[in-house]
């Protein structure tokens, strides 16, 4: 059996020695940790090759795929990455593969050169095979998908066996070959020809080992087999608990390098700027790597290093560096090798802002001066410190306007695209997300450079996370144990060593929720004396200790975070490592946040958790396909929908809330304060020369004027002030009688950028002006013939001749039909609405009872209208009157059996709801409500009516907060206009349907068929004139029952809601019912109006709007 020969690769132990299930042992003949390598043949090759890869921009993310052509896509981004190097090999393609349940049932010796692998399957490299039809996909938060007995794991250990025919190119002969894993889930034994070449765990970063001496190189036609066994599960496992899918297998790229027998092995980049940044002392520490018998020859060799300025290649702006003695008591920092060093005048600094680059090139040369071999990379020159509560990015206090961003594909998993991660970071910029944290490891190196290029600052995470131990009385967490400590440190060293010339890393974090203890210590303390220049994040232990520069927090309060920050003892500036749980219709109250962060000391921001949606694309039995989380492919256990709290869905189609994000992390701000508009420039470097301003006047949604506005060119931090009376809207303005109106400014890009084409909308606001004129309401004039009224059995009929026609069941008080020249505009009757499908929010409560489970206990979810006390009146004025009581019972109960029972029922009814109804000759109906809630019920979610509308009026118009879906807690990027939609495209598809759609501060909404026949509906009240309101094929009842979105099934009707109050949706997290209090509705009486009037396609909803009905 191969497990026994796997054995004996090992050094000698006590048998049965699993290696994968011992905590000391996690790689063998393993190189150390180095930044990636690229073995240039010539300098002019590396300038080249650097030229080539920074050429990326948002026109290359047009290319991202998302469906099965992501299979192909991988593979052809695997060996993109690897073009343009000589003495580099990409391996990826389809190996053969085999999946066994165990690492003892492999097939024997499947690693010999000889083996018959022609019955096996074949597999794209890279990927994770569960994508592939094999194992299946387990998604868990903090659980380990397995019985917890650390170092242990399950005898049932599905294990692949991988096997790659190789060929070295002749022009490699006679140099060094070095086989390289980017990232192989979760542990790895590798053979070459039969011969065992290494062992290694880490599921996020690279293992490298040298082959030379096991390779057929003397003749290039001669194969080379490569054999691979990876393990699901190692002693690795326990710390890598993170919450996303576990995913196994070769998901990075596997290179073949080639190298000289003496070659650059490493090399650290530093910048040192002075205080005025205008001077920048370089260093540059080389490693260099050679075998015992060439060693005599290494004093013989020279290194140079240059620095190229990638926008002025000239001789002019090269620096060439020079050799430095090693500092007194031997190699600097550990590093066996040259230290090299010069100064740079007036550098351009890198920043989100103004992400500068600089080629670095370092030569290795013989004694004679010839080029044995040259690598290079990206850097840039920047200085980050601490200060009094805030951390200085070359010496400003920038904010992190950021997300927490998992590697996730839904076709390929874990495996990684160029396209795909340009989409991402065009996205984020676009947006004007400035930040990311790699949650919660190392990610591919491809993003670190695309970071650089694009300008976004990253946390750069160790993969680490034991959040499992925190569910078990019976271990220790692995950073208590002195067992533990070596593979802990490894992990965080091997991320640093790859990572460390990344301008883009300004914080090194020291992993995720695995607790704190003296493993964390020695990271900390190792990483402070390695590189000074970056900041240590770790939350774990309290996200205040002594491994940490930042107050790191996840999910903290707004008003505990303003503690913290004006708490004079702590002098550490606070960052929210995470916040915001983006689960499904979420992120409420996240501009509560920003007011603070943009007002307080010692607040610097946050990351929102989290970027994308973890959802897997899963065929279903018809054939169709649809996005998946946890218990959808029988894993167990999982954490079900816990995957799905991203702003952007697996395709990157964005959700409602990233508008609310991009406008609350705008650069430029824009307020109106006594009449004076002020625009403020928060960058601190960017002036507004690349920016032009727009303005639009609204008048009752109407246009009313627009055009350009004239900004004087910002300097950063910097602000101007536009008085009323010399602005362009004035005259508009202080002419237009309307009942309010709207200012907007839009700011757009005037160029092109990397990320945006011009005229992307960077950032917008709108203010609200005082009314200049008196507005007076056209009143309706109202003949005086009076209204048809006829009894028809249980209903009552009330019309106008052949024009409209209304009718009302008598025994349940509710308006049943209602026809305007014949057409049906309603399906189902208008009644009372306190229930919403629960959210994701909704249902969260893990501490405490949710939303929706009191909502449940309380029966709101089935609340069954009883009317008493109808009556209907013809009144002098022509109108007719219609009055009801209704009382909402539990539905779960049996009906009364006599008056008697009904009248006690009625006694105790969760709602008691006056409704009057006046019906006016135009066709307008008034329905005014007066609602009294059991004083013992909890938030109520909505306080409104609901009706069925007829499927034909699809088209919806309304006047209030759009064009997005926007909630009370969740609507300050929303601006009011007139907006139009279909029905079918107001719904927003979560991906576990719920509550969803709505539109805040509506003052009119209507709904008409293609004819343009339909209904408007308003407010009547001065007092509340607003509603949030939704139109769905898609019904509460419907969107609480499915477990998926593509599972809903479509009404025949539209369900209307026009709510009075609606609850906020929450956000601060998802496990705690966390609305904040006001927008919550608590059980009082409400009371509100409502305007409702039939359209013909002559109708002007504008103006039914500005008109009044007479007293």
């Amino acid at each position: 059996m191969a497990m026994a020969s796997a054995s004996a690769m090992f050094p000698p132990t006590n048998s049965p020695h699993m290696p994968w299930e011992d905590p000391s042992f996690f790689r063998w003949r393993k190189r150390d940790a180095h930044v990636p390598l690229r073995t240039h043949d010539t300098l002019e090759g590396a300038l080249k090759y650097w030229s080539d890869r920074r050429n990326v921009s948002y026109l290359d993310a047009e290319s991202a795929v998302w469906n099965d052509d992501a299979v192909r896509g991988a593979l052809e981004s695997a060996a993109f990455w690897a073009e343009g190097l000589p003495y580099a090999r990409s391996l990826s393609g389809y190996w053969k593969f085999r999946l066994a349940q165990s690492p003892e049932s492999v097939p024997e010796k499947f690693y010999e050169a000889l083996f018959n692998d022609s019955d096996w399957e074949a597999l794209p490299v890279p990927s994770n095979w569960q994508m592939h039809g094999f194992d299946r996909p387990i998604y868990t938060n903090v659980t380990y998908p397995f019985p917890m007995n650390p170092p242990f794991v399950p005898s049932e250990n599905p294990t692949g066996c991988y096997r790659k025919v190789f060929h070295i190119p002749k022009e490699w002969k006679g140099r060094r070959i070095l086989l390289h894993f980017e990232a192989v889930d979760s542990a790895f034994i590798a053979w070459v020809n039969g011969v065992p070449i290494g062992y290694s765990q880490d599921s996020r970063l690279p293992a490298e080992f040298e082959i030379t001496d096991c390779c057929h190189h003397s003749d290039p036609d001669k194969e080379n087999v490569l054999a691979v066994q990876v393990m699901r599960w190692s002693d690795g496992s326990y710390l890598e608990d993170q919450d996303h899918w576990w995913l196994s297998g070769i998901h990075r790229d596997v290179l073949l390098l080639s190298k000289p027998q003496i070659f650059i092995t490493d090399y650290f980049f530093k910048a040192t700027l002075d205080e005025n940044f205008r001077v920048a002392d370089i260093e540059v520490e080389v490693e260099i790597d050679s075998n015992k018998q060439d060693r005599e020859h290494v004093p013989t060799f020279s290194i140079e290093a240059t620095i190229f300025d990638n926008s002025d290649m000239s001789v002019a702006n090269v620096v060439n560096l020079k050799s430095k003695p090693n500092p007194k008591g031997g190699p600097c920092h550990g590093f066996h090798g040259y230290v090299l060093g010069g100064k740079m005048q007036n550098p351009k600094l890198w920043s989100s802002e103004k992400p500068n680059l600089y080629t670095l090139v370092v030569l290795l040369k013989d004694a004679n001066g010839k080029l044995i071999e040259c690598e290079s990379c990206q850097v840039g020159i920047r200085k980050v410190v601490l200060a009094h509560k805030q951390m200085l990015v070359n010496g400003c206090p920038v904010v992190m306007r950021g997300v927490n961003r998992h590697e996730h594909h839904p076709r390929v998993g874990k495996t990684n695209i160029e396209a795909c991660m340009i989409k991402d970071l065009v996205l984020m910029r676009q947006n004007n997300i400035n930040a990311v944290r790699n949650c919660h490891y190392p990610q591919h190196p491809r993003w670190y450079e695309l970071c650089d290029i694009f300008g976004l600052y990253v946390i750069d995470e160790a993969n680490m996370e034991t959040h499992g131990f925190d569910e078990s009385s019976h271990f220790k967490h692995p950073t208590l144990e002195p067992i533990w400590a070596n593979c802990m440190l490894d992990r965080f060293v091997s991320m640093v060593e790859r990572d460390k010339n990344h301008a883009c890393i300004i914080i090194w974090s020291l992993g995720n929720e695995s607790s704190h203890g003296p493993n964390h210590s020695a990271m900390s303390g190792w990483i402070r004396g390695r590189d000074p220049t970056r900041l240590i994040h770790y939350e774990g232990g309290g996200s205040r200790t002594s491994s940490t520069d930042i107050v790191c927090p996840m999910y903290m309060r707004v008003w505990d975070i303003l503690k913290i920050a004006k708490d004079p003892s702590e002098n550490r500036p606070l960052i929210l490592c995470e916040y915001s749980h983006a689960m499904g219709n979420s992120n409420g109250n996240i501009d509560a946040y920003w007011k603070a962060i943009d007002s307080t000391l010692g607040l610097q921001g946050g990351f929102i958790w989290d970027w994308v949606d973890q959802g897997l694309t899963k065929e279903d039995a018809d054939g169709s396909k649809a996005w998946a989380y946890g218990g959808d492919f029988g894993d167990t256990p999982n954490d079900l929908n816990f995957c799905i709290n991203g702003i952007v869905w697996p395709d990157r189609t964005i959700h409602p809330a990233v508008n609310e994000v991009k406008y609350l992390y705008q650069p430029i701000k824009i307020s109106l304060v006594d009449n004076v508009l002020k625009i403020e420039n928060l960058h601190f470097e960017e002036t507004t020369a690349a920016l032009y301003f727009n303005w639009v006047l609204l008048g009752d949604g109407c246009v009313l004027g627009s055009g350009s506005l004239d900004v004087a060119d910002l300097a950063p931090q910097s602000s101007h002030l536009i008085k009323a009376e010399s602005s362009p809207w004035y005259p508009l303005w202080t002419a237009c009688a309307v009942k309010e109106a709207f200012l907007s400014i839009t700011v757009k890009q005037r160029y092109q950028t990397r990320w945006a084409k011009d005229g992307h909308i960077l950032a917008s606001a709108q203010v609200c002006l005082p009314q200049s004129k008196g507005f007076v309401p056209h009143v309706i004039a109202l003949t005086k013939s009076p209204l048809i009224s006829e009894r028809v059995g249980d209903s009552v009929i009330i019309g106008k001749s052949s024009e409209w026609q209304i009718k009302i069941n008598s025994g349940l008080g509710t308006i049943d039909s209602w026809k305007i020249n014949s057409v049906e505009l309603l399906s189902k009757g208008i009644l009372p609405c306190f229930w919403r499908a629960p959210t994701d929010n909704d249902n969260g409560g893990f501490y405490t009872k949710s939303y929706g489970t009191r909502w449940r206990e309380a029966f709101l979810d089935n609340i069954s209208f009883h009317s008493s006390q109808f009556s209907v009146k013809e009144l002098p004025d022509n109108t007719v009157e219609v009055s009801t009581v209704y009382h909402g019972l539990p539905g779960h109960l049996a009906k009364p059996a006599d008056d008697a029972a009904l009248s006690k029922a009625y006694e105790s009814a969760l709602f008691r709801v006056n409704m009057r109804c006046r019906i006016y000759e135009s066709g307008d109906v008034v329905l005014e409500y007066e609602v009294n809630p059991k004083s013992d019920l909890p938030p109520i979610p909505r306080v409104g009516i609901v009706f069925n509308a007829e499927k034909s009026l699809d088209h919806v118009t309304w006047y209030g907060r759009g064009p997005f879906e926007c909630y009370p807690d969740r609507k300050a990027a929303a601006h009011i206009g007139v907006y139009e939609s279909s029905v079918d495209d107001l719904h927003v598809p979560y991906i576990v349907p719920g509550e969803c759609g709505g539109r805040a501060d509506v003052r009119w909404m209507a709904l008409r068929n293609p004819d343009g026949y339909g209904i408007f509906a308003s407010m009547q009240s001065e007092e509340s004139p607003l509603m949030q309101v939704s139109a769905s094929y898609y019904g509460a009842t419907e969107l609480n029952r499915a477990t998926h979105n593509h599972k809903l099934v479509k009404g025949d009707d539209i369900e209307v809601h026009l709510d009075h109050r609606h609850m906020g949706v929450g956000g601060d997290d998802s496990w705690t019912p966390c609305v904040h209090e006001q927008y919550l509705l608590p059980p009082v009486s409400y009371a509100f109006s409502v305007r409702l009037r039939p359209v013909l396609p002559s109708s002007s909803c504008h103006d039914i709007y500005r008109s009044q009905l007479p007293h």
